[in-house]
């Protein structure tokens, strides 16, 4: 009997480290399977990154041949004698993203601030909602809309009196110079802040959200005022992910063609004022792509989508280099 009960013991156990065999080997292959396709997708990745980057430098080659760095810093464009110079899309797409940015983030932060610390409960879920719907409307709609409804309202109430509200300032007064078109760079801007805000407030708002509440209670605890809690409380230990939120917009302002296209006036000047007609690299390769019959023509228009992406890029690391540093300090 004893022998029985040993036997069948020893069998039992034979069995659960069979069955523990096999499934750690399950595990291992799953493992070995999830770590083949991470590394084929992260490789994917760069191959994609490199192939575009490849094409962009072979299609612009033309282009760099032809007027070398001078294409950098030279104003005219003229398909007719094939003199191109990418300056005036450069000097558009920089100041329109500038406007966005100082427009929207602001406005963004406010509103993220509100929805997280200040807004009534039975109102957070309908304010929220609406800005993301915001984030799902098509950038043509956006420039319907502002070439049809905000150009003209901005034309007739609000340029004639920026015009003349500086017009005895220096700087400014060229800085809001010219006639009152309706479109131009700062029409664009304003656009491209409403087009950047839901994307900042809704990320704002998330990090805003994973504030420990034992935090901001106990600064309030030791008589912090809301704004003082927002201020050393919330904001430093949200900083990574606003700047991320931040940067996504930039971005997503940087590269917006439609919705600029209707309403900057599409012209390839550069004016001191804000009020007058410009183009953007995204914008300039959106209205011209499809006329470009000669090869230097379609080797400008690349060299303008190869610039627009350096500067993506020098943007973003940028921010990376940011973030490590904020990093660093955190860490001393």
């Amino acid at each position: 009997m004893m022998d029985a009960a040993v036997a069948e013991r020893n069998l039992t156990l034979v069995n659960r480290d069979a069955v523990r065999d096999k499934t750690l080997r399950r595990f291992l292959i799953g493992d070995r399977v999830f770590k083949t396709i991470t590394q084929v997708s992260a490789v994917t990745v760069l191959a994609l990154l490199a192939g575009v980057i490849a094409a962009l430098v072979h299609g612009s080659l033309p282009a760099w041949r032809a007027f070398g760095l001078d294409f950098l810093i030279t104003e005219k464009w003229n398909p007719v004698t094939e003199k191109f110079g990418a300056l005036a899309p450069i000097y558009g797409t920089i100041v329109t993203s500038t406007i966005a940015m100082v427009i929207g983030v602001p406005i963004s932060l406010g509103i993220a601030i509100f929805l997280t610390e200040i807004c009534p409960e039975r109102l957070k879920r309908t304010i929220g909602t609406a800005i993301e719907l915001l984030a799902g409307i098509p950038s043509i709609i956006y420039g319907i809309w502002g070439l049809f409804v905000f150009a003209p309202w901005f034309q007739s109430h609000v340029q004639p009196f920026l015009i003349d509200t500086f017009a005895d300032v220096p700087v400014l007064n060229q800085l809001f110079a010219g006639p009152p078109y309706g479109i131009g760079m700062l029409t664009a801007g304003l656009i491209l802040a409403i087009m950047v805000l839901p994307f900042i407030t809704s990320i704002t708002r998330e990090v805003f959200d994973t504030v420990p509440p034992v935090l901001k209670e106990a600064a309030y605890g030791i008589g912090c005022t809301r704004w003082e809690v927002l201020r050393r409380v919330v904001i430093p230990f949200t900083r990574v992910g606003i700047i991320g939120g931040v940067m996504l917009g930039l971005g997503r302002a940087l590269g917006e063609t439609m919705a600029v296209t209707f309403v900057i006036g599409n012209a390839h000047k550069i004016f001191p004022s804000i009020l007058a007609p410009g183009t953007t690299i995204s914008a300039a390769i959106a209205n011209e792509f499809t006329e470009a019959t000669g090869d230097l023509y379609t080797a400008s228009l690349i060299a303008l989508g190869l610039i627009l992406f350096f500067i993506t890029f020098v943007v973003l690391a940028a921010a990376r280099l940011m973030l490590m540093r904020l990093a660093r300090q955190e860490g001393r």
